[in-house]
């Protein structure tokens, strides 16, 4: 990043960072939530500077930004509470400690974000497959595709699951 990135984007930050907290904690209604997600935009910003030629550009911008993270707030959250209401179903004896809750609701979030980069398809197959544990045949039969198709689609969220793993254990070298 250049210096007149940096000064492009403090400068963006200065004129915007009110009206775009404002708007997140209107939408989310939580001040906490919206002084975070207005920062990771900000930091997203900070990846990919942009030159605007007008305040109203500037804020479209800023405001896809932030849109696309209050729905990854509110998935993360909606899995978090699905998790939670799975967990208060089990005996006391049988509830993870705090730490193996954290690890497995963070995990949740990545296989999620896993699932939403796959094609529909895949991801229908791969859930119909893990989850509820259906043969090839019926598989098909639901996404309307051949056999061979739902083979070819759980190897390729196979594929996909075993680079997550890679990442997530840090084997990964960008």
């Amino acid at each position: 990043m250049t210096v007149a990135d940096f000064s492009s984007v403090q400068n963006l930050y200065t004129c915007h960072h009110r009206w775009l907290y404002e708007l997140l904690r209107r939408r989310l209604s939580n001040a906490m939530d919206a002084a975070d997600l207005a920062h990771d935009t900000f930091m997203r910003v900070l990846k990919r500077p942009q030159t605007f030629d007008c305040e109203v550009r500037e804020r479209s911008y800023l405001a896809t930004i932030a849109r696309g993270l209050c729905i990854d707030h509110w998935r993360r959250r909606q899995l978090e509470q699905a998790w939670l209401a799975t967990l208060a179903a089990r005996p006391p004896a049988l509830q993870p400690s705090p730490e193996q809750r954290a690890i497995i609701v963070e995990t949740l979030h990545e296989v999620d974000a896993l699932l939403q980069r796959l094609p529909k398809r895949v991801s229908d197959a791969f859930i119909l497959a893990q989850l509820h544990g259906m043969p090839y045949r019926l598989i098909a039969d639901e996404i309307g595709v051949s056999e061979r198709m739902v083979k070819k689609y759980l190897a390729q969220a196979m594929m996909h699951c075993a680079i997550l793993e890679a990442e997530l254990d840090g084997l990964l070298i960008e």
